[in-house]
């Protein structure tokens, strides 16, 4: 049995492109053998790198601009704060959740692994498999969502300086700058084994640096303010929805897709020095931080925006831009405080991509993608999964097309992404609930049996909520997430046409749908969980 196999930290080989070599032997290898795995990617992360890439990842002060007018639409400047606050307050216990079930399984699998280990023996084959993909896809969607704002960014800032390039705009020039958003993010993430963490380290201060170089000339330079009135007591159902709180709770979505990516650090496990620890503090703090400058972001654009329908009938796509040219009232300066934004932006795709790439590259491990055999492979040379990389970068490409012909059609694509990432949240939380309130999960230990994977014992990692605040916890993170679901599939109005329809349940629906047939037919016999190597 598994739960009987024991370990020998000097006997683990290490392999790469089916080859074994040995290694010195770490205690962040043996937390990994534990989990049946062998240690083959390069573990360049430390506290600071990772915290930087988690928070350039969620990106929540910059990502509050561009989806600010949703909130705006549903909800209006009141609504748009209190959705703020109850969403970040929602995402600080799903995160708490996560955490503490990375800290017992610190695997670049995340929630399918996590799945795997936690539902019961007769439906944890094909729960493990279907949590997968929901994650494949939702990250997939963040990757191709991430690079179209950023290639959208790109013509918006150019609007701004060229106000006679609005006519001429056309999507497939979106399309093309999307192309080199990619290019440059695969460059990076495939180049040096080393390059990623450094550029996520120093694009961490810039982060920071780039809030304040954007709040202080709005707040400042702006001649006028709204009153706390407009700000504080302000509510709108331009959705015509039936009730105000309706409204509301559609208007927080595009507050919910600013936290989108929070698991990114959790995918980049197997890269981090004391990644069961690390991670936890990391996403946390990542959480805590972004929302901080997210909330006091949100309040300076709200008391700074002016007339919204000037602004959006100047810059329709990225109205915040022309918000920053009226409040500074500088082309050069709105032009520098939107390239901060756009070169962020453009730095979560990058992380995007490396999150992604390892969700890729951890399912093929366990035989759960077509082509796994060439996914799971990791160069050499960089120790980074390039063919999981490059295959994250071909699908987004090739999703793009579709913006070609109808940006409508290829947002109902990306819109997925919500509802795959909260999906395999919910998957993992719920059956960590259920576990946890029927006890089996055991106190932590440290001797070299099998733990926290299929078929082995279940035992808490070194960060966890302790007794009925961790169970209390985990029944709020289910709630908000079920809550999220249930909204993310709704329409901005009630009089629905094609251009304003949520697509993401017809996506949802296609991807589960070609997940089971893609099971049934091929890879219930290949794919029986997470494999132990070790």
């Amino acid at each position: 049995m598994a739960t009987s196999k024991t370990l020998s930290a000097e006997n683990i080989q290490l392999g790469i492109f089916g080859s074994t070599i040995s290694e010195p032997y770490s205690s962040d290898d043996a937390t990994l053998a534990r989990l049946g795995k062998r240690p083959v990617l390069k573990r360049s992360f430390g506290f600071m790198t990772i915290l930087g890439f988690s928070c350039t990842v969620l990106i929540t002060w910059e990502g509050s601009l561009f989806v600010l007018l949703s909130g705006l639409q549903n909800g209006g400047p009141s609504g748009v704060i209190y959705g703020f606050l109850l969403v970040w307050g929602g995402m600080i216990s799903v995160f708490a959740t996560l955490s503490e079930l990375v800290s017992m399984a610190p695997t670049s699998a995340g929630q399918y692994h996590w799945v795997s280990m936690l539902a019961p023996s007769s439906s944890r084959k094909f729960l493990g498999y279907m949590t997968g993909w929901l994650t494949v896809a939702g990250w997939q969607a963040t990757v191709a969502s991430a690079a179209y704002s950023t290639g959208t960014m790109i013509q918006g800032l150019i609007l701004l300086t060229h106000p006679e390039y609005q006519q001429p705009e056309q999507n497939w020039q979106g399309t093309l700058l999307l192309w080199a958003v990619i290019l440059l993010s695969y460059t990076i993430n495939t180049a040096v084994g080393t390059l990623l963490a450094k550029f996520e380290g120093l694009v961490f201060f810039l982060h920071i640096l780039g809030f304040f170089g954007v709040l202080l000339p709005m707040v400042l330079l702006k001649s006028e303010h709204a009153s706390t009135e407009d700000v504080f007591n302000t509510f709108a159902n331009l959705g015509d929805w039936q009730t105000q709180g309706l409204s509301m709770c559609i208007g927080i979505l595009g507050i919910v897709f600013a936290f989108v990516g929070g698991d990114s650090a959790i995918h980049m496990s197997e890269e981090i020095h004391n990644a069961a620890t690390v991670v936890p503090w990391s996403i946390l703090t990542g959480l805590l931080l972004n929302g901080t400058l997210g909330f006091a972001m949100m309040i300076a654009i709200l008391f700074c925006m002016g007339d919204v329908d000037a602004a959006t009938a100047e810059n329709p796509r990225y109205p915040f831009m022309a918000i920053f040219h009226n409040a500074v009232g500088s082309t050069a300066g709105a032009a520098v405080m939107s390239a901060i934004v756009v070169f962020m932006t453009f730095s979560a795709t990058t992380g995007c991509l490396a999150s992604t790439s390892r969700v890729y590259w951890a399912f093929a491990r366990d035989h759960g993608v077509p082509g796994w055999r060439y996914l799971k492979k990791v160069s050499p040379r960089t120790s980074i999964p390039t063919y999981s990389v490059l295959t994250s970068c071909v699908i987004s490409v090739i999703l793009s097309f579709v913006n070609i012909g109808d940006a409508t059609a290829f947002n109902g694509i990306i819109s997925v992404s919500i509802a795959g990432l909260f999906g395999s949240y919910l998957m993992a939380a719920s059956l960590l609930l259920y576990r946890r309130v029927t006890g089996a999960i055991h106190e932590r230990n440290d001797d070299d049996t099998l733990t926290n994977t299929t078929g082995s014992g279940l035992s808490w990692g070194p960060w966890r909520l302790p007794g009925l605040f961790g169970t209390a916890n985990n029944i709020l993170c289910c709630s908000f997430l079920l809550f999220v679901l249930f909204f993310s599939f709704w329409p901005a109005s009630r009089e629905v046409t094609p251009q304003n329809m949520n697509w993401a349940v017809l996506v949802t629906v296609v991807v589960v749908a070609w997940s089971i047939v893609y099971y049934f037919a091929w890879a219930r016999k290949t794919y029986s969980g997470p494999i132990i190597e070790v």
